[in-house]
């Protein structure tokens, strides 16, 4: 289980201190997929990094399972079992598919059980194995990629930060039938950074953060249709239910 409790985060300006988090508190069970989402600037993808250890909390806790990770590295937390999907997949140059999900996986795979996981995230795996992570791939293959390797982790939690970023409308698409295999076959938790209405509609839960707060927390039956009609009201329909990127 994750836990945060009372965590803040806030940044120095020029003249001033910034608050991005604000005394943030929520948990998410075993075996749940939750969302959190909300306008552009309140905060959500702070919060990831939070919970990932790329930035640390200004005041307040993380537990997970149990355990105090607010001062763990990113690698304390990924041995816990805690993986991070960015929005923009990071390239490497001279390594290779099969090569970077073995290093997921911390063992060695067949190639049989390589292709399952490229398979599994709708890429021919014939195609893709032997095929350098380089910009010769496209924002779509490389999200597609990331997300196998988290599966071949199969951490307890994972992290995806708005994955729909800078992927094109057919990749969005075919993402959308990822999740909702990874939500049916589901093993450890998922925490999506989204604002995207069709992956709202695959969570257990969804959490709302707008200016740093944590606004509403309760079941997708709770919380999206308020959310929705909220949307509709302000004339920002199109940001939820349009299927595609940004």
């Amino acid at each position: 289980m994750l836990e945060l409790k009372n965590v803040s985060f806030e940044v120095q300006t020029e003249n001033d201190k910034k608050v991005i988090v604000n005394d943030v508190s929520f948990s998410i069970d075993d075996n749940k997929f939750v969302v959190i989402t909300g306008p552009n600037g309140g905060g959500k993808s702070t919060l990831a990094k939070l919970i990932m250890g790329i930035e640390k909390p200004t005041s307040g806790k993380i537990y997970f399972d149990g355990v105090d990770i607010t001062d763990m590295s990113i690698t304390e937390r990924a041995n816990l079992g805690v993986s991070f999907a960015f929005q923009q997949p990071v390239k490497f140059k001279g390594i290779y598919v099969f090569d970077i999900l073995q290093m997921a996986a911390k063992r060695k795979l067949s190639v049989s059980e390589a292709c399952e996981y490229l398979s599994s995230v709708g890429l021919c795996a014939k195609d893709y194995i032997n095929r350098e992570i380089n910009g010769s791939l496209s924002g779509g293959e490389l999200k597609r990629i990331e997300i196998a390797t988290v599966l071949a982790r199969g951490t307890k939690l994972s992290v995806f930060d708005e994955p729909e970023a800078g992927i094109d409308l057919w990749s969005f698409q075919n993402l959308i039938k990822i999740f909702e295999g990874m939500r049916s076959n589901i093993k450890g938790s998922i925490l999506i950074i989204s604002h995207q209405e069709r992956i709202l509609n695959i969570a257990d839960e969804i959490v709302l953060i707008a200016d740093g707060k944590i606004k509403k927390h309760g079941s997708k039956d709770e919380v999206l249709p308020e959310l929705l009609s909220q949307t509709m009201d302000r004339g920002l329909c199109s940001k939820f239910h349009n299927g595609g990127a940004n």
